[in-house]
């Protein structure tokens, strides 16, 4: 910088540069930093969903101090109703608690003892980010209502008589100005409501009249979540501050569903790294044998639920515990997780011998298998590590899902496509901090009813684990979304169909956890000489055509190799559309997988004789 660049610079800075902003104009300017991303709805972890969870865990705290069964949600047409049976905000502080930041009753903990929020956030990043935020406290006969648009009062009702039951009414309406045409989904809603009642029993949530009502708990949340079937009965154990549920099934790796003062940790954290540790370590003692600690936990599915005070979260969604103590006086978690996992455990052991029988011999069968393949697994992890150097097969990005304290992490993807021209296409068009590109080599190899000794034979297979960084389990994944990108035809639908059932075989968590997604490309281009649009389906195709007029361009794509890196720009930045692909009890995958990819050739034939489609127009 010269001398005059550094005199201007000098004289540009000045009072005026200096804003501050209004609460409600610092989270509508910065959403990010309140509610993570924003999205239409389409994913679980979109803002708008994050905006009903702050309602909500108002709710549950109050059902959590003894106050309120029943809590009734309506959502209609982007309208977003809750009402909870509490104790009702103090009447005098409703403004206060909906527009006024660090305000809240939980910095008392004598009100709040193991809550979810601390900061006194939640609810003005939702009135901020609403086009309409209505707050009405109804307590002891009385009722103060105040109403917003977008952070601002619109109406500041006087304190009146009312008939109706104790607690809190919310309405909003996300602004269409912050996450434009956005729809809530009941399938992302569901599973968010079904946790709520997991971990509280003796709750009800009542969502558009249909009822949500756990009395198990996280026996329960097993059981709704299992996808395969498991080798014993579902260990159950309660304590003051900590719920835990442990089985086992045949599937490969570990599942675990982890939870603190009812905020569901995606990502784990502090808590569940204490109880994969203290589990493996007990099961191990009672056994006395040197088992090794991944033949344990190989197969094991699990949940927990701790509660602490004043929780510390890596993100303001608390996706992941930072906290290293259960309360204020420094008792760790890892003390409290393992002193009541070697107390429970082991004496539910000692207690159910046939169940310690089923679990040795799970743990045995793992390690048999281990030690089958260790030659191969130590053979294909030095060749994985050599290709890492210079993986042809993978073009990386520089920012990992596993980064420690890495910017846009929920962004991180890896694109699995086929050969070179679709790779080549993605890679040049892609952002290279954030997508990584991995490129297949003509079809994988069926993987169904194989061990995972193929996973380390089969060099693309082990390549891409590696990519991943998924062997040792979920807890090292480098990219929160991995992209199966393949032609939209008869090949590209069987390598996607092989590559699902590859993971659905050896990572099935890597499916039930959300991070496995389709990528959807357009078929068609339709454009004049003034406008371009891009078409996924014949109903877009011809709307599009009606809106050029007569006679436009009309482009099939047949490949992804066909697009060009200018024009797939558009399909894999801001507006790229991905199909998230689930897993479910009812989806029966066992049987799915063993009909679609087993030996069963002549059903799958007549299937498809019987539901052929033939084209009249072909």
């Amino acid at each position: 910088m010269t001398e005059l660049e550094r005199e201007q610079a000098l004289q540009n800075y000045s009072e005026e540069n200096i804003v501050t902003l209004e609460w409600r104009e610092h989270i509508r300017r910065r959403p990010g930093m309140y509610i993570g991303k924003l999205g239409d709805g389409s994913s679980s972890d979109d803002g708008i969903y994050v905006l009903l969870k702050e309602v909500m865990d108002n709710s549950i705290d109050e059902f959590r101090m003894g106050f309120g069964r029943n809590i009734d949600i309506t959502i209609d047409a982007g309208n977003v109703s809750v009402r909870d049976y509490g104790r009702g905000v103090p009447l005098g502080k409703v403004l206060d608690v909906s527009s006024r930041m660090n305000t809240g009753a939980k910095y008392d903990s004598k009100a709040f003892k193991k809550s979810v929020g601390l900061n006194g956030v939640g609810i003005k990043a939702v009135n901020a980010l609403s086009s309409r935020f209505l707050i009405q406290s109804f307590r002891e006969g009385e009722t103060k209502c105040v109403e917003y648009a977008r952070g601002v009062v619109v109406n500041d009702a006087p304190q009146q008589p009312a008939s109706q039951s104790n607690g809190t009414l919310i309405e909003f309406t996300p602004d269409k100005e912050i996450f434009g045409d956005y729809l809530y989904r009941e399938e992302h809603i569901e599973p968010l409501l079904k946790n709520y009642v997991f971990l509280n029993t003796g709750l009800t949530i009542t969502f558009n009249g249909k009822k949500y009502y756990s009395k198990n708990g996280l026996e329960d949340l097993l059981n709704d979540n299992l996808t395969t079937e498991i080798l014993y009965p579902i260990i159950h154990l309660h304590g003051e501050d900590i719920e835990v549920a442990i089985t086992h099934s045949n599937q490969y790796g570990e599942e675990y569903y982890s939870f603190v003062n009812g905020q569901h940790t995606t990502q784990g954290g502090t808590h569940l790294s204490a109880f994969r540790e203290a589990t493996a370590r007990v099961i191990k003692e009672y056994f006395t044998k040197n088992f090794e600690y991944s033949d344990i936990r190989n197969g094991m599915v699990a949940a927990i639920s701790v509660k602490i005070e004043e929780p510390v979260f890596e993100s303001q969604t608390k996706t992941k515990l930072g906290s290293k103590d259960m309360t204020p006086d420094g008792v760790s978690i890892n003390k409290y997780v393992g002193d009541f996992l070697k107390r429970e455990l082991d004496n539910y052991l000692h207690k159910h011998l046939e169940t310690a029988d089923i679990l040795q011999k799970k743990i045995l069968d793992s390690e048999k298998e281990r030690k089958a393949i260790a030659g191969v697994t130590k053979l294909a992890r030095e060749r994985a590590k050599k290709a890492n150097l210079h993986n042809r097969k993978l073009r990386d990005c520089r920012i990992h899902y596993n980064d420690p304290k890495g910017d846009n992490l929920e962004d991180t993807c890896i694109f699995i496509t086929e050969g070179d021209s679709a790779s080549g296409s993605i890679t040049k068009s892609r952002d290279p901090n954030l997508q990584a590109v991995f490129s297949l080599r003509g079809k994988p190899l069926n993987s169904f009813g194989l061990t995972k000794k193929i996973v380390y034979e089969n060099e693309e297979f082990n390549l891409l684990q590696a990519a991943l960084n998924i062997e040792e389990g979920m807890d090292g994944l480098r990219y929160n979304k991995v992209i199966i990108a393949t032609d939209a035809d008869t090949d590209g639908m069987h390598i996607r169909l092989l590559l699902l059932t590859f993971f659905l075989q050896f990572f099935p968590d890597l499916v039930k956890k959300g991070h496995v997604y389709i990528l959807q490309t357009p078929l068609f281009r339709v454009r004049n000489k003034k406008k371009t649009l891009y078409c996924y389906t014949e109903e877009e195709r011809l709307a599009a055509i009606g809106e050029l007029g007569s006679n436009p361009e009309i482009t099939r794509f047949k490949g992804l190799g066909e697009i060009s890196p200018d024009e797939f720009r558009n399909f894999i930045g801001k507006d790229m559309r991905l199909d998230r692909v689930s897993m479910r009890k009812e989806d029966l995958i066992k049987d799915l997988l063993e009909f679609y990819m087993g030996k069963n050739t002549p059903d799958r034939q007549m299937f498809i004789i019987e539901n052929l489609v033939v084209d009249e127009d072909a």
